[in-house]
């Protein structure tokens, strides 16, 4: 059983390395958009280049996120945890000196691969580490420490690039690996999975992230026309088809397809998809449209954008327990249709726009929907399966909220005529914009009449979140497994 105290000095250490790993990853899922303009016209790049700045990292996070909680449960999370941190910090070096932007791209979706091996294993450290006494304050310090990393994260974000550049945006998780690795090796007890075989689903990681890369690249591309598109949509499909089969036969698929033998589960993914498509397509576009249309320093636009969190960091805990009580059936549903007027309220948003009349507006209607939906998004996605199954659960949701973000930075321009110069042309990129909040909007109002349809309100023995307090716009919390599951 877990012995260490959070008032003692081991306890601090272990807090401190799992909230700057944590946070490596989450900065960088943040920051990179209001850094894009700036990269954009550094190394030449057009809009296509810019696009997989943001979906590199996407594809390879979402595809191995599973299987990086596997590896820590097998090899040691302490382990697997360190070994992603220092993955991600190289990985980060590499970017910070791309010399143009088919690196950049590379050391992205290397970059991708580190953040799937840290962070399934910061939380389960914390969880596996903890006196089940101090178990719940630690989660809730990890996530509220989180939650301001993510809110300040656009904000460092633009100061870097207006002052020392874009490349310190990558270069400044090398100092943060520097000081999270040799604290984790003093101060974190190594801890793992007892009743781990050692039997991996890599094939069907690989075919995942395959998947996504194939279909991400025909959305891309797919402006330019040609047999290489079609053959890329193909061979994404088919890999997505092979995926399915390879889960389905396997003794220990990575996804098993049974897990979504409960309606509610499948329903409450299928709102996360439509939700966190429209999430990420609107943090890629907004922090363009703040730079390149109303004319807004990287610092200005990363600012401009801190409401959303930090309203989703002071409320979201107030959220769940208003869900506790009600049900998630009408939160699942005002959320999304709250974040659908926030995003119409950007249609304002243009030349000469004023902060306070036009911007702030709709960031605050945004964020009063994230806030909403995202505690019960959670709760619901832990109480639709069994309690030995939650962490399993929490995983595959996090990594549907990832896969549908990325699916949308690749589809979205393409559906709203942007071309691949559009971010250098304030009138064509800011006509673009509107048509693309449409879209977004569109899928919110699809997400919350699934909501309204299909959700219910769990069982009252069902596994509750431990994450009460959460920032992150890019996926919905990732909670961990039972703790008598885990320890044996």
């Amino acid at each position: 059983m877990p012995d260490v105290r959070l008032a003692s000095p081991q306890g601090k250490w272990i807090l401190l390395t799992t909230v700057l790993g944590s946070s490596m990853a989450m900065l960088d899922s943040t920051v990179v958009n209001v850094a894009l303009p700036r990269i954009g016209r550094d190394l030449d790049a057009n809009l296509s280049a810019l696009q997989w700045t943001v979906n590199a990292y996407m594809v390879t996070l979402a595809g191995l996120i599973l299987l990086g909680g596997a590896l820590g449960d097998r090899f040691g999370r302490r382990k697997v945890f360190v070994v992603g941190v220092v993955w991600f910090a190289l990985a980060s070096l590499l970017c910070g000196i791309a010399p143009n932007a088919g690196v950049l791209i590379a050391a992205r979706a290397l970059q991708g691969v580190g953040g799937a091996l840290l962070t399934p294993g910061s939380l389960a450290l914390i969880q596996a580490s903890f006196h089940p006494d101090d178990r719940g304050r630690a989660v809730g310090l990890w996530s509220g420490f989180g939650g301001i990393g993510a809110a300040v994260g656009p904000f460092v974000g633009g100061w870097l690039v207006d002052g020392p550049g874009w490349r310190w945006v990558f270069l400044l998780n090398v100092p943060l690996a520097l000081v999270c690795v040799p604290v984790a090796l003093r101060h974190v007890p190594e801890s793992g999975d007892q009743q781990a075989h050692g039997r991996f689903d890599v094939l069907g990681a690989v075919l995942g992230a395959l998947a996504l890369a194939l279909v991400t690249y025909a959305l891309i591309e797919a402006g330019e026309g040609g047999l290489v598109v079609v053959v890329s949509a193909v061979a994404g499909l088919g890999a997505a088809v092979a995926f399915v089969v390879v889960e389905r036969r396997r003794p220990d698929p990575m996804m098993p397809p049974d897990i979504f033998a409960s309606r509610q589960f499948t329903a409450v993914n299928l709102v996360t998809l439509c939700v966190y498509a429209a999430l990420g397509g609107f943090f890629f576009l907004a922090a363009l449209q703040l730079q390149v249309v109303v004319g807004y320093s990287a610092l200005a636009a990363g600012t401009a954008l801190l409401p959303t969190t930090v309203l989703m960091l002071l409320l979201s805990a107030r959220s769940g327990e208003l869900a506790d009580r009600i049900g998630p059936r009408i939160p699942l549903t005002v959320g999304p249709l709250l974040c659908a007027a926030g995003m119409l309220l950007m249609l304002r948003v243009g030349p000469g726009a004023s902060y306070v009349a036009d911007v702030l507006p709709a960031l605050v209607v945004l964020g009063l929907g994230l806030v909403t939906l995202v505690a019960p998004l959670t709760a619901t996605v832990l109480g639709s399966v069994s309690v030995v199954r939650a962490g399993l659960a929490s995983g595959i949701n996090n990594a549907a909220a990832r896969a549908a973000g990325l699916m949308a930075v690749a589809a979205l321009p393409l559906l709203a005529g942007m071309g691949e110069e559009a971010y250098r042309e304030p009138a064509a990129f800011d006509t673009a914009f509107d048509k693309a909040m449409g879209w977004c909007a569109g899928s919110l109002v699809v997400g919350a009449v699934i909501a309204a349809a299909v959700v219910r309100r769990p069982p009252p023995d069902c596994k509750r979140p431990e994450c009460l307090r959460h920032g992150g716009v890019t996926a919905p919390p990732l909670e961990g497994e039972p703790v008598r599951k885990r320890l044996g």
